[in-house]
């Protein structure tokens, strides 16, 4: 089973990336760029999973202790079934 785990800061923490960015866009020519956030977005692959249930408390479980801190970041997780096709 596939999933997607997006990591973002929560809101209120400073985002020095995201200022970087914003700025940058806005001295390219980029005209109203408002806030920008930068997260991180991390696909994971867990072969011969099926139980949707079992699958999304592991996966919380590895957010918690390592893919994110949650002092100061949010995740969220999107299950195979929930990833539409690009």
């Amino acid at each position: 089973m596939k999933a997607r785990i997006f990591v973002t800061l929560k809101d209120g923490v400073l985002d020095p990336q995201g200022k970087a960015i914003g700025h940058a866009l806005t001295g390219l020519g980029f005209a109203g760029v408002g806030d920008v956030r930068q997260g991180k977005l991390i696909e994971i692959d867990l072969p011969g999973a099926k139980d949707e249930t079992s699958v999304r408390t592991q996966l919380e479980e590895m957010c918690r202790k390592l893919l994110a801190n949650p002092v100061i970041e949010d995740f969220k997780v999107e299950l195979a079934s929930q990833i539409q096709s690009s």
